[in-house]
């Protein structure tokens, strides 16, 4: 291994990593409770993280009452956060090519392994390894969430940022670029040790790619255009492509449903997967490119307002919320 990948260990103290990496299986995402509810049944508190781009800090929101939990402060410049495990999240900072892993007590600490661009990760079903687009360097990093450490890096081409994992965990499709050409498809044979298995070049530039939870289509968002593309997977064959009234930014699924962000326009579009029609549509803050689901609910921070809107699985809004100057990205984590 290469001296830029040596590993060099940051203590959590007071904490066992592998119950951090592998805890809170116990109820699966699909559990359409409350939160409320769920924090009950799980002995926790279900919080929406936020990040706080302009204030170098990330916001746990509570999502049953819609109340501040508290602010953590992270290296400068958070920009994406994915929820490992519901126990904690791996924060992305773009300017100073870091990575910080947010624990269950809601401190920070460091990845070691320097990136140079790093934009947006998947957790592997194992809680184990985390994926990494850097758009700096054209490469999927590594992470081992265990150790705490870059230990790979795959060349993939292009600037990579979105980027979608199979439920399986064996595929992964990464979009090189903002608005690109060309999605890379990567096997995962191995976890540790994901390649490059093919390319697809959907009928337009694509921003955005997301797995429905069976594992066996994906969804391509146009970005620049007002389209949207669905693929089979694991043959990589276009099934049919959508229109959209604003181009849609990014994607996510629960309950037969694909939620479609475009921020530009203000609005959250709710699409049958079964046959990609519109089934609903909700206003939502300006800059409201990003949107995740869980526990039953659905989260779109604003880039623009600093706003977390959650709403139900129909659409409704639950509360919106202003936490920061700028939001750009939202988790789930449940916390003691």
């Amino acid at each position: 291994m290469s001296a830029d990948l040596a590993r060099h260990p940051v203590r959590i103290e007071g904490m066992d990593r592998r119950r951090f990496v592998t805890a809170a299986v116990a109820a699966p995402f699909a559990l359409a409770a409350a939160p409320r509810a769920l924090s009950r049944s799980l002995g926790g508190v279900a919080l929406a993280l936020v990040t706080a781009d302009l204030e170098a800090g990330v916001v746990a929101v509570e999502l049953s009452t819609g109340r501040i939990h508290r602010r953590i402060e992270t290296p400068p410049n958070p920009s994406s956060i994915e929820t490992v495990g519901q126990r904690g999240a791996l924060v992305a900072h773009v300017p100073g090519g870091q990575l910080t892993l947010v624990d269950e007590r809601l401190r920070a600490h460091e990845i070691a392994g320097r990136l140079a661009e790093p934009r947006y990760a998947a957790v592997s079903p194992g809680r184990r390894y985390a994926y990494v687009t850097d758009s700096g360097w054209g490469e999927v990093a590594v992470v081992d969430l265990l150790e705490r450490a870059v230990v790979r890096r795959v060349a993939v081409g292009g600037s990579p940022r979105h980027l979608s994992l199979a439920p399986s965990g064996r595929r992964l499709w990464a979009v090189l670029g903002n608005v690109s050409p060309e999605i890379a498809v990567l096997a995962i044979d191995r976890p540790a040790r994901p390649r490059v298995l093919a390319r697809v070049r959907p009928p337009f530039a694509a921003h955005d790619v997301g797995f429905e939870p069976g594992g066996d289509r994906v969804w391509v968002t146009g970005g620049a255009s007002r389209r949207l593309a669905v693929y089979a997977e694991p043959s990589r064959r276009l099934l049919r492509t959508l229109s959209s009234d604003a181009p849609p930014q990014h994607v996510t699924f629960l309950g037969g449903r694909a939620y479609v962000a475009s921020g530009d326009d203000a609005v959250l579009r709710l699409h049958s997967v079964r046959d990609g029609r519109v089934t609903h549509s909700t206003a939502v803050p300006l800059g409201s490119y990003n949107v995740q689901e869980g526990w039953g609910v659905v989260l779109s921070p604003s880039l623009t307002q600093g706003t977390l809107t959650v709403l139900s699985r129909s659409g409704s809004l639950r509360f919106r919320r202003r936490v920061a100057r700028s939001s750009h990205d939202a988790c789930f984590v449940l916390i003691p």
